[in-house]
């Protein structure tokens, strides 16, 4: 019995004193995970005061005094001098193909390059930087992103069918923002791409080359007094090639786009290269008519209207493409 009442004692010691480091382990958990969680806020505000030390005193930080998303643009005061860092880029798309230059167009101002690409195409990040609008609007952009950059450039990339970014994310040149669409006040399916300085448009002409796939430099120096000259020179050398014809090759880079002295050709000499191709597109210009075009590309009417599934009764219109062959 005295044996038995020894093991009983020991066994109920055991007991309790298990029960206590477990409840005692408990409670150093239960203590340590405020600890934790006070860590990790200062570990991810540390990295946030990193990320705003990386990002102080770059040109973006000089150049805009805020950080809103309500308006698309707004113009502020330029400096007479600025230097664009143009080395960590990537182009928005891979199509060589300007169908639209910056200026007056239609009577307006047309602020930035219609580059041709097809719904659904990937549109990329020029430039590193923060999103900082992703909207509609249906009378212009239609779906479109701002993103404005560490170099002190905002882009603009409009008329897209699709945006995969959201506002105040972080992004690297190159990466995935959106897909090509035809959204908004658009003719048909291309990319709306701007360069803004200060929400002032600049010639996107000036900085990238999309024949090219390329910047045109290191830098660029934005100067107040040259840049009216240098801005017509950069359409003249990269802008819209002749009557903007292009094939789908040409789009998807996969063969190099005539330079404006070959595209300049005689009607016989466009249609003889046109028959040659498999397909071939016509973006329509102000003052043409069916006829007009259908002529130029050595078709009749009736040909033309079938190759675009249109009516007799169906007219067409500026910044429309057709299909010639």
């Amino acid at each position: 019995m005295k044996l038995k009442r020894i093991v009983k004692t020991l066994a109920l010691g055991t007991f309790f004193t298990l029960a206590a480091q477990t409840a005692a382990a408990q409670d150093m958990l239960a203590r340590q995970a405020p600890v934790d969680r006070k860590m990790k806020a200062v570990d991810t505000l540390q990295f946030q005061q990193l990320l705003d030390r990386e990002y102080s005193g770059l040109p973006a930080e000089e150049l805009y005094a805020d950080w809103e998303n309500t308006y698309a643009h707004r113009a502020t005061q330029l400096p007479d001098k600025f230097r664009v860092d143009l080395r960590d880029f990537c182009m928005p798309t891979p199509s060589r193909v300007v169908t639209s230059n910056f200026g007056s167009r239609w009577g307006r101002q047309h602020k930035g390059l219609d580059i041709k690409v097809y719904i659904g195409d990937t549109i990329r990040a020029a430039f590193s930087g923060k999103v900082r609008i992703v909207k509609y609007e249906a009378k212009g952009y239609g779906k479109y992103i701002v993103i404005r950059h560490h170099n002190g450039l905002e882009t603009i990339y409009g008329h897209l069918s699709k945006q995969l970014v959201r506002e105040n994310q972080e992004v690297r040149a190159g990466d995935v923002i959106g897909l090509g669409g035809n959204t908004g006040r658009s003719t048909g399916s291309h990319l709306h791409f701007e360069t803004r300085l200060c929400g002032v448009a600049l010639n996107p002409a000036l900085m990238f080359d999309f024949r090219a796939q390329d910047v045109t430099g290191d830098y660029y120096v934005y100067n107040k007094r040259n840049y009216a000259n240098e801005s017509e020179k950069a359409t003249r050398l990269r802008g819209k090639i002749g009557n903007g014809s292009y094939t789908p090759e040409q789009v998807k880079g996969t063969q190099a786009v005539a330079s404006p002295s070959k595209a300049q050709k005689p009607a016989k000499e466009t249609a003889a290269n046109n028959q040659r191709n498999a397909k071939s597109y016509h973006k329509v210009a102000k003052g043409e008519t069916a006829y007009s075009i259908a002529k130029k590309h050595g078709l009749t009417v009736d040909q033309l209207r079938k190759l675009n599934n249109l009516d007799k009764n169906m007219r067409i219109h500026p910044g429309q493409i057709l299909r010639c062959s």
